[in-house]
């Protein structure tokens, strides 16, 4: 399992993974925009926005993605701590432990990307993202695709 900081942006995202990897000697800058989810609404079909965006930091990764296109949020308020399982079943029973008195924000359930995931504020306030691993463990660097680099 990991954990790390997930950090939300208003439409940024891209800008400033871009900054922290040139200001932290970061590596491996891969950004994933809304619009290439097979997911995608219509209406997001030309935002930049970043869905999802990682780049290595040494040892660790920093993640981060926009609020969807259309979505306001604070980023001053704005982070999450991502917690990565196994498997869907102890992704499932963190998630419902976490989410008595809190709040669901993403209901759990499989998706394109994670055989398990939902997001959530629990009773402290603190955000949650929880996401079951790929089949077969954690994704080596060489099976990540780099998407096609877009403006910002």
């Amino acid at each position: 399992m990991a954990t790390m900081p997930y950090l939300h942006f208003q439409g940024r995202c891209a800008e400033a993974l871009a900054f922290y990897a040139e200001v932290l000697g970061g590596t491996d800058l891969a950004l994933m925009r809304y619009a290439e989810s097979p997911d995608a609404r219509p209406e997001w079909k030309d935002a930049p926005h970043v869905m999802h965006g990682q780049v290595r930091l040494g040892d660790g990764v920093l993640m981060a993605s926009d609020f969807p296109p259309g979505m306001e949020g604070d980023p001053q308020k704005a982070v999450s701590i991502m917690q990565t399982f196994p498997d869907p079943d102890s992704t499932r029973a963190a998630f419902d432990r976490l989410r008595e008195g809190g709040d669901v924000i993403q209901p759990f359930g499989p998706t394109f990307f994670s055989r398990g995931f939902g997001m959530l504020r629990d009773r402290f306030g603190t955000h949650w993202i929880l996401s079951a691993e790929p089949e077969g463990g954690t994704m080596s660097r060489d099976e990540v695709e780099e998407p096609e680099a877009h403006p910002t």
